[in-house]
């Protein structure tokens, strides 16, 4: 597979600003920005705004120096090619959402719901199917509206046991986060790792059984200690409206034509995403249309409208998840402002060079759990270490999955300490640390042992 171009990811500072003054304000402002995305929760200010702001007094500030030094064209030169690849994550996120909207507004995630209340499984059952279905859907939809889903059936089960509540948060949390790491599609973090050219598309699947392990071996540990019974039977009904299965077949196709523009058009994948979106609307026109002539023959027939089941594509776009995008254009733009500084290069000497790339990857999975691993992945991108196809696997999964060992470390955590507040919380989840963190150990030693063919020692 041909890499695409990677020159943000790995662009040389221009001049070493790690010791002048605009470089010590750069990270002053970045540090005082993630500490007020960190504290999201208690100050209620969206955690894009203050990266947002830092991205754009950093550069001010980086602008002013460069014009000092003779530089202005080369702090030119790097903003547009940080922006370049935001844009082209930007619009393949973007149709994937899009995608996952127009699904949840047909009613695809309700019925689903809907059936498994109506399965009569017990308690048990309930945390493990759960489970499974969070590993199988978060590497198709992102592990965010996976983990929703699903504790939506939790809590429709478990009104009456809190601690089988708290239990299949874990569950699914731990679950959701382990199956994005195995398919480009499945987490930003393997995203843009597949996109920056640093591991082929078939090979993620190489992270399976890891993946795998990494949730298998805390489901087990909790296992003896979800209650047992079985919650009472629902009534509850649900239906497809008209043109879901089709857009999940469309989305399935625009999946295809990702992988294919990128394997063999060697063009970026969001080509092929963009393409697909304008499927799902020319089908959404269709839709419509329909639904119009539809309510036209049932005003002629009956003397009132009928229930019209029309489709907006633009809707379903708006209802993207802009909060999380625009972090994102943050996030690049700030950690990319400290690889203009020089500091990446820096920390990329002494934490690759002095650690050794296996211990180095296994942190930033530690960190993650901390710092989110939206910014990780973009740090270790940046700082382009020198690393064969295993070792970058090995990131892949540890960025993934290390989120899991604290509610607050991932996406799906957050999320659901609110939807589940006061039954899922920091410490319950807090609790079962010690088990998640058996099974994050377990899955890098499954990852170096299976995979010991993609570790060649070369970069």
């Amino acid at each position: 597979m041909a890499a695409l171009p990677t020159t943000a990811w790995a662009m040389a500072p221009a001049q070493d600003f790690t010791a002048h003054w605009s470089g010590l304000v750069a990270v002053g402002i970045f540090v005082a920005a993630y500490l007020l995305v960190i504290a999201e929760e208690s100050t209620g200010l969206r955690k894009s705004q203050p990266v947002m702001l830092a991205a754009g007094a950093i550069w001010a500030v980086l602008a002013i120096a460069s014009a000092r030094a003779g530089l202005s064209d080369a702090v030119h030169e790097a903003v547009r090619d940080y922006l370049l690849e935001f844009a082209e994550l930007l619009l393949f996120l973007l149709a994937a959402m899009t995608y996952v909207n127009a699904m949840s507004e047909r009613g695809l995630f309700e019925v689903l719901r809907v059936w498994l209340l109506r399965r009569g499984l017990g308690y048990r059952a309930l945390f493990w199917t759960t489970g499974m279905l969070a590993f199988c859907m978060s590497p198709l939809i992102d592990n965010l509206t996976t983990a929703l889903v699903l504790c939506a059936v939790v809590l429709a089960v478990g009104r009456d046991s809190p601690k089988f509540v708290a239990l299949a948060c874990i569950n699914i949390v731990v679950a959701a986060n382990a199956g994005g790491a195995f398919t480009p599609f499945g987490d930003i973090t393997t995203l843009m790792v597949w996109q920056a050219g640093k591991v082929p598309f078939a090979s993620f699947f190489a992270l399976f059984l890891p993946a795998l392990v990494n949730w298998g071996v805390p489901a087990l540990c909790m296992h003896a200690a979800v209650p047992g019974g079985t919650p009472v039977l629902t009534d509850a009904q649900a239906r497809l409206r008209r043109g879901g299965l089709v857009i999940v077949g469309l989305f399935g196709l625009t999946i295809a034509m990702a992988v294919g523009f990128h394997q063999f058009l060697h063009l970026p994948p969001f080509l092929g995403m963009m393409t697909g979106l304008a499927l799902l609307k020319l089908y959404g026109w269709h839709l419509t249309r329909a639904a119009t002539a539809q309510q036209a023959a049932e005003f002629a027939r009956e003397g009132a409208p009928g229930d019209v089941d029309a489709f907006d594509s633009y809707e379903q776009v708006a209802r993207a998840e802009w909060d999380t995008l625009l972090f994102f254009f943050g996030v690049i733009m700030c950690v990319g402002a400290l690889g203009y500084c020089g500091y990446l290069a820096l920390l990329s000497q002494q934490f690759y060079g002095g650690l050794g790339p296996t211990t180095a990857n296994v942190l930033v999975g530690l960190l993650s759990a901390v710092l989110d691993n939206i910014p990780m992945m973009v740090a270790v991108l940046q700082m382009a270490p020198a690393m064969d196809t295993g070792q970058w696997l090995l990131v892949t999964l540890t960025a993934g999955v290390g989120g899991s060992l604290l509610s607050i470390g991932s996406a799906a955590g957050v999320a659901l300490m609110g939807q589940a507040h006061g039954q899922y919380t920091f410490f319950s989840h807090l609790k079962w640390t010690w088990a998640i963190a058996l099974g994050y150990a377990a899955s890098v030693g499954v990852h170096l042992w299976l995979n010991a063919r993609y570790f060649t020692g070369v970069a």
